[in-house]
């Protein structure tokens, strides 16, 4: 029976003390913002310039080039024994192309290096740029020779269709 009362004890001392506490911490929280608030603000100090003469200067191109950047200047048509035969340009991912050299055709990802020793750089629709001796280089996409659809022609002309506007008149009425 004993047992049973200091149990009911510890409980309601226990729901009591719960909510104090709280409030207790609750408090001290709120004291310890307005605390922030009642410091002085922070000092701004200057911040003294690097000095200007570095010992040479930096060359653009080449800041440039490391940083992904491409000049305005057309690229150069790549030396190197290889034909571009297809590329397949992907929005996510890595996009490819298949290249042709003497041996034989292959597909390469941005990144690889090629036989000839340059690196596949950027995989467009209509070239692929490479990597080669410091410089970019473009490979544009060689048309078929032999073209394998050809377009139809018909021999009566076409004349454009009249295209009815019964159609694209708004419907008179209440609107929704």
């Amino acid at each position: 029976m004993t047992v049973t009362r200091f149990g009911w004890r510890l409980r309601n001392v226990g729901l009591l003390l719960l909510p104090v506490g709280y409030a207790v911490f609750l408090a001290w929280q709120e004291w310890r913002f307005r605390e922030l608030f009642a410091r002085p603000p922070l000092t701004v100090t200057t911040i003294t310039p690097a000095p200007a003469n570095l010992g040479h200067a930096l060359d653009a191109t080449a800041v440039a080039t490391v940083l992904g950047l491409t000049t305005q200047t057309a690229l150069l048509a790549s030396a190197e024994p290889l034909t571009l035969q297809a590329s397949f340009v992907v929005s996510s991912g890595l996009s490819r192309a298949l290249l042709a050299d003497a041996q034989g055709s292959r597909m390469y990802q941005v990144g690889d290096r090629l036989p000839g020793g340059s690196v596949l750089r950027r995989v467009e629709a209509n070239q692929v740029v490479l990597w080669n001796k410091g410089r970019e280089e473009r490979l544009m996409l060689q048309p078929p020779a032999a073209r394998l659809l050809r377009p139809f022609e018909s021999s009566v002309d076409a004349q454009p269709s009249v295209i009815s506007t019964r159609y694209l008149r708004p419907i008179a009425g209440p609107s929704e």
